[in-house]
């Protein structure tokens, strides 16, 4: 067997390639596009042990390409965790080429911390998903930019909805000088037509998600609709990857860092080690959850006991993580949300 270690950047691959006892066999460079890739996996195949190949390469964009063209050809491709690798082998020079022969090396030992790739069918599922709340991120910073054009000429947006039909004809009369006239009208049209793509969006959403294994169940959450359903569900995947409640969490993020050693067990913020968007799902879910009685005694607690300051955004978090233990209980044991059951699975 040939180890293979894969270091991508913009313009090319950097290539190490090993021998089962460490021996390098090759080192070189290869365009990150599928001829590049093909022409690279040509020149191994006539290498000494090229009957089978494994390969590592680190976790970022492309590494995903590079790893389905890959396999394609017959290779063994695993996406290591970048910053798993970097605690595995630190550095005191490093170049393309020697994260190269590094991750090579990894393969070798059996030492990759390989992450989970999802399924092309999940990949399209997050992307669906990604590009809804893509649009929605640039409507608001369209609609923020014309509250922020308002407040420099000293104008309060005197209606409750700033962009119905009543807040556009203020918008109208206002009289505002060149160019901020002209950057307002701009906005109001670009944020028409983010409208129709959004709705396009959630119309797909909804569409798909009534067939979706898992959005059905979701809905079941307090604080949870359709948008969020779907979304949750794409970030997680398979709920089977996660063999407890607790993993399921951990890969939310939204567990504090911790440090011990000795007598000390130092609690920071939360670490933010998986995906945004999932967290971002969870803490939207909260604003609504927090008024449901499996979740508000404990919620108010929290608040109240850490402060004005500190508690409202601590407490969200923590309810965050009592419905992504829920959320694990629920499409694990194939159930709708039972706000007792939920209660008992948290406090054990």
């Amino acid at each position: 067997m040939l180890h293979v270690g894969l270091d991508l950047c913009r313009a090319r691959v950097d290539v190490s390639v090993l021998d089962p006892m460490g021996g390098r066999v090759l080192t070189t460079t290869a365009s990150p596009d599928a001829g590049g890739l093909a022409s690279l996996a040509q020149r191994v195949s006539v290498l000494p042990g090229a009957g089978e190949v494994r390969a590592a390469i680190e976790s970022m964009t492309g590494a995903r390409f590079v790893r389905d063209a890959l396999q394609g050809i017959g290779w063994e491709v695993l996406v290591a965790d970048a910053a798993r690798v970097k605690g595995l082998a630190p550095l005191a020079c490093k170049t393309d080429r020697i994260d190269a022969w590094v991750l090579a090396e990894l393969s070798r030992r059996d030492l990759v911390p390989a992450i989970w790739l999802p399924p092309m069918g999940v990949r399209a599922e997050r992307e669906r998903a990604r590009w809804r709340m893509h649009l929605v991120k640039h409507r608001s910073m369209l609609k923020h930019r014309i509250h922020s054009t308002l407040m420099t000429f000293g104008v309060p947006a005197k209606v409750s909805d700033l962009f119905g039909v009543t807040g556009r004809e203020a918008l109208a009369r206002l009289g505002l000088p060149e160019p901020w006239a002209s950057d307002v009208s701009a906005c109001l049209r670009l944020i028409d037509i983010l409208d129709g793509e959004i709705d396009d969006c959630e119309r797909d959403l909804r569409r798909l998600g009534a067939d979706h294994r898992y959005v059905p169940r979701l809905m079941t959450v307090p604080g949870i609709a359709w948008v969020l359903g779907y979304t949750i569900a794409a970030e997680i995947g398979d709920i089977a990857r996660f063999p407890t409640a607790t993993k399921l969490v951990g890969y939310t993020g939204l567990c504090p860092y911790v440090h011990q050693s000795g007598g000390k067990d130092h609690r920071g913020p939360v670490t933010k080690a998986g995906p945004k968007y999932l967290r971002w799902a969870l803490i939207e879910a909260t604003t609504h959850a927090c008024t449901h009685p499996a979740y508000r005694t404990r919620y108010q607690r929290t608040k109240t006991r850490l402060g004005r300051q500190r508690g409202p955004s601590v407490a969200r978090v923590e309810l965050a993580r009592d419905l992504a233990h829920a959320i694990w209980h629920m499409l694990t044991k194939n159930q709708d949300f039972a706000p007792a059951g939920a209660v008992n699975d948290l406090v054990a």
